[in-house]
């Protein structure tokens, strides 16, 4: 009997393990260590020249090949792409000896008064350290809880050695003075026991007392090795998630070619170079000549001029608008670096990343309009021509398609273009409008002009909050201004001495319907950050109200009901109340214009009780208060008081609209500021 052999498959497809979505947990930003660096960079890059005597980029210089393409026509020696294809490559530079980074100098003296100059064990007694490390190891403590710890140990590290103060260490002996920060340099001030410590020592030796000093600085080289001696446990107390001699700089990572392009004139014969590549051949150049002079004399017994010049170099190459850089070492033409590319409207977040350029937008100036709702934007029929929406064919809009169709693009209400299901697309622009009208079928897309009621957004720039950008609905009026509500000037921080806003389309349904649900002016009345109500109203309507709310106003039966339907726009039912005075003459006051204003008819169900002080306020009676300054609505009427800011303004949580917004919902409130603004008008 024969045993039959089982085949195995193999496939080359590699295993994948579906572990599905997951989340990220966090993220830790840290330095880039010189290993790291080394290990980051395809070349070593040590020369400060370009090109050689045949205009090849020379190996080794800061447009090597291996960092990628030095021009369109070039290739990369490291992946073989051409100037499309290849991503980039680094390089790296080696100092010859550590200096400061710009950007960490006030972190890297922050730990410095911290720790022993000599030991670099941190400066607390074993009892205080074994306290203040128990509770940082403690699982329970979260991270806010470990900051303020460290704050905690940096202030009392810091509180030892302040003024003319030193501190000996608990660990060595050594008498540690105060770390100061000076201008590209750290400076340790020797307390007084420590100076005449040292000068009854070298009193002693006749010959030392002209040749020996106490240098007041610490060099980045002696820096660096304290950091690297301190100890793990020193560096959990301090809350350094990563070793802190990594906070100064010992290589320099070389960006790839890619970021530093070349630009070249002449038909290509002559070149210039990037800020970025020529702040890096000054370092080159420095860094040689400070590798010149440690290999020529000695270096305890000579001021190295080179050594500053290369930290003011690096500091540049950081940040070129750093300090305290002397004349000699400032280059004959502004070069930015880093700091100044990322920074500012012209920055790589700014002016790039969050700099978008977008289509179905309009700008222009503004202008205000009381006559306006307050969930609604004034458009011109200029922009409006300009601006499309894609409407889908439907029974319900055939015919109203149909005749934009027939009006085409130069026309309004007209069309630009139909898309038809396949996803052709015809211009209206020269083909014939007529049989394109009569051939729309239902499921075409027609990109039409705006029209009344279309959302938009409406946003003015600096978009500072959630505010900033809020959605209106479209009305198409002639000149040439964006119009809107004064009393929504507020959310965009807007005046009209000649400010502009934006204005974007969305261009479907699901776009339209977010932005009216969550960006709609009617739901964005009050300002997340305290509750306070900020769409309200301002200026004239406050004015307006005064005036119309003050006891010696009256009104008869036309002025007062041509008031009242103006406030609804004549659309609607309005019961006229009792007038105030019989004979003569029927006469209604100003409050009872109020009372209409919240209440236009019996059936409505918006019964207001409010009392609010205003200014005027004697503060001596409620309702016989002599200015009228205490207000009082009782079911919706206007018993006393002269309405203003405190009243109808913004800022107040027992404000008329604050009162409406909480008991009656949005729609209530935006519908009174709507009335009040008609109210100003016909006043």
């Amino acid at each position: 009997m024969k045993r039959t052999q089982e085949i195995i498959q193999f496939t080359k497809e590699p295993y994948i393990e579906d572990v599905g979505p997951r989340k990220i947990k966090s993220i830790q930003f840290s330095l880039f260590s010189e290993v790291e660096i080394l290990k980051l960079g395809e070349v070593e890059v040590y020369r400060g020249v370009y090109y050689d005597s045949t205009k090849k980029p020379i190996p080794n210089g800061l447009l090597d090949p291996r960092m990628g393409p030095p021009n369109k026509n070039g290739g990369c020696e490291t992946c073989h792409g051409n100037f499309r294809e290849c991503p980039g490559h680094y390089g790296y530079l080696v100092l010859t000896l550590p200096v400061y980074n710009v950007g960490y100098l006030g972190t890297v003296v922050d730990l410095l008064k911290c720790i022993c100059k000599c030991c670099s064990s941190i400066l607390l007694d074993d009892k205080e350290r074994r306290v203040f490390l128990k509770k940082m190891r403690n699982p329970r403590t979260e991270p806010l809880m470990k900051s303020e710890l460290q704050k905690k140990v940096v202030k009392k590290c810091t509180s030892m050695t302040s003024g003319q103060k030193s501190v000996t260490c608990s660990k060595c002996g050594y008498m540690n003075g105060m770390v100061k920060k000076g201008q590209l340099k750290i400076i340790h001030e020797r307390g007084n026991r420590f100076l005449d410590e040292f000068n009854a020592a070298i009193s002693h030796k006749i010959d030392l007392k002209t040749s020996v000093s106490v240098p007041p600085e610490i060099d980045p080289k002696a820096v660096y090795s304290l950091f690297k001696n301190m100890s793990d446990e020193d560096c959990e107390l301090l809350y350094l998630s990563d070793r802190p001699e990594k906070l100064l700089v010992t290589s320099i990572p070389v960006p790839p070619i890619a970021i530093r392009p070349s630009v070249f004139v002449d038909g290509g014969t002559q070149s210039n170079e990037n800020d970025i590549t020529e702040r890096l051949k000054r370092i080159i150049q420095e860094n040689a000549r400070l590798l010149e002079d440690i290999s020529d004399t000695s270096f305890q017994n000579k001021s190295l001029n080179a050594w500053v010049g290369l930290q003011m170099e690096v500091a540049q190459y950081i940040n070129s608008d750093v300090r305290g850089v002397p004349l000699h070492l400032q280059a004959s033409k502004p070069m930015s670096g880093f700091t100044q590319r990322l920074k500012g409207k012209q920055g790589r977040f700014r002016g790039n990343l969050s700099g978008k350029r977008v289509e179905y937008t309009g700008r222009t100036v503004i202008s205000p309009d009381p006559n306006l709702k307050i969930t609604e934007v004034a458009i011109p029929i200029l922009m409006a021509r300009i601006l499309t929406y894609p409407e889908r064919v439907s029974q319900h809009n055939i015919e109203k398609l149909r005749q934009c169709v027939r009006n085409g693009p130069n026309k309004y209400p007209g069309a630009k273009f139909i898309k038809h299901p396949d996803g052709t697309e015809i211009s209206l622009m020269f083909s014939s409008r007529k049989r394109h009208a009569d051939e729309l079928k239902f499921g075409y897309i027609v990109d039409r002009h705006l029209e009344d009621g279309d959302i938009v957004l409406f946003n003015r720039q600096p978009s500072l909050h959630r505010m900033s950008i809020m959605s209106h609905r479209a009305r198409i009026m002639p000149w040439r201004t964006l119009r809107f509500n004064e009393s929504v000037c507020n959310p965009y921080n807007a005046d009209f001495d000649g400010d502009e806003m934006n204005m974007h389309v969305p261009q479907t349904e699901e776009a339209r319907t977010e932005a009216l649900m969550l960006m709609g002016v009617q739901n964005n009345l009050c300002t997340p950050k305290s509750g306070e109500i900020l769409v309200a109203s301002t200026q004239d309507f406050l004015t307006s109200s005064f005036l119309i709310t003050r006891k010696d106003t009256f009104y008869d039966r036309a002025s007062f009901s041509l008031i009242c339907s103006y406030m609804g726009d004549g659309m609607d039912p309005i019961d006229l109340p009792t007038p105030a005075l019989i004979k003569p003459v029927e006469l209604w006051t100003g409050k009872q214009l109020f009372g209409v204003l919240l209440r236009p008819y019996s059936k409505m169900r918006v019964y207001v009780n409010l009392t609010v002080t205003e200014k005027s306020y004697s503060g001596k009676g409620e309702t016989m208060c002599p200015s009228d300054g205490f207000v009082y609505f009782r079911n919706s009427e206007l018993i006393s008081g002269q309405l203003g800011k405190a009243t109808l303004g913004n800022g107040n949580k027992d404000g008329l609209y604050s009162v409406l917004l909480r008991d009656y919902k949005s729609h209530a409130a935006a519908t009174c500021m709507n009335r009040l603004a008609k109210l100003r008008c016909a006043s």
